[in-house]
C-alpha cells in the first residue's frame, strides 16, 4: 500500500449526512484492504458517526457543512478529522441516566482509549475546530467478534 492515502468529504450539517459520512468511511476503510466486517471498522464508523453528530447538532446552526476526513499514513495509523466552523469547543457534560443525549464524547473517548489511539480537538485557522482520533492501523482482520454483555468475547 502507498506511504499516505487520504479522503475528505464535506457535507451540509444535517442530520441526513450523518448517514453518508459513515457510507464514506465505511467505503474508503474496504478501499484501503480494511473489509467491513471487522471490529476496526465497525469502530471507525461509530467513532465517525459521533463526531458527525456532534458537528451537526452541537454547531447551533452556526457551521453550515463540516468536513470529514481518513489519513491512512504508512500502512501504521489512522487519522480521523471532523472539521466544523463553530468556534465552540466540546464540553464535557455529565450524562444523566434519563438523557437521550450527551454520550457521543464519551464513547468516542473509550473506544480510542480501548483501541490504543489519541483524540483532541484543535482551533482551525478560519476559526472554527477539528475534532481528531489518531489510531493504530492494524493489518485487515476477520469479521468483528461478537462480545457478551459484559465486555467477553464469545467463542
Amino acid at each position: 500500500m502507498a506511504d499516505h492515502l487520504e479522503t475528505s468529504i464535506t457535507l451540509p450539517s444535517d442530520p441526513a449526512s450523518v448517514s453518508v459520512a459513515r457510507a464514506h468511511v465505511a467505503g474508503t476503510l474496504a478501499e484501503w484492504g480494511m473489509p467491513e466486517d471487522t471490529e476496526v471498522s465497525d469502530t471507525v464508523r461509530l467513532i465517525v458517526s459521533e463526531l458527525a453528530t456532534n458537528a451537526v447538532q452541537h454547531t447551533l446552526g452556526r457551521s453550515p457543512t463540516f468536513t470529514v476526513n481518513l489519513v491512512l499514513d504508512r500502512d501504521d495509523r489512522l487519522c480521523i478529522g471532523v472539521t466544523d466552523s463553530y468556534p465552540g469547543f466540546p464540553k464535557r457534560l455529565p450524562a444523566a441516566v434519563q438523557q437521550d443525549n450527551g454520550r457521543g464524547l464519551l464513547i468516542i473517548r473509550c473506544l480510542t482509549v480501548e483501541c490504543g489511539g489519541r483524540m483532541r480537538v484543535r482551533p482551525t485557522r478560519e476559526g472554527g475546530k477539528t475534532v481528531s482520533v489518531v489510531l493504530p492501523w492494524p493489518a485487515p482482520t476477520g469479521p468483528a467478534a461478537v462480545v457478551d454483555v459484559a465486555g467477553r468475547r464469545e467463542p
